[in-house]
C-alpha cells in the first residue's frame, strides 16, 4: 500500500530477451517464439526503466510504466 513513505511502480515489460526461451522443446512454438522475440528488448532497458522510476525526487511517483520496443527498433 502507498503511503507518504513507500512510492510503488508497475513496470510492465514488452518482450525482453532471456534464456528461457531456448528451453522450449517444441519445433512450432519455438518457431513462433523466435519470430516474436526478434524485436526483443535487453534487460538493460527494463533495468533502465526501472532506474528511472528509482531516481525521481521524493515528491514524484511514477506509478506506471510500461516498456516496449519500438516499432523501427532492428
Amino acid at each position: 500500500m502507498e503511503t507518504k513513505d513507500i512510492r510503488v511502480t508497475i513496470i510492465s515489460p514488452g518482450v525482453v530477451e532471456s534464456e528461457l526461451a531456448s528451453t522450449i522443446t517444441d519445433p512450432a512454438t519455438q518457431a513462433a517464439i523466435a519470430d516474436y522475440r526478434q524485436v526483443g528488448l535487453t534487460p538493460d532497458a527494463i533495468a533502465r526503466a526501472m532506474a528511472y522510476a528509482i531516481e525521481q525526487p521524493a515528491d514524484v511517483d511514477v506509478n506506471e510504466i510500461i516498456v516496449r520496443p519500438t516499432a523501427g527498433a532492428q
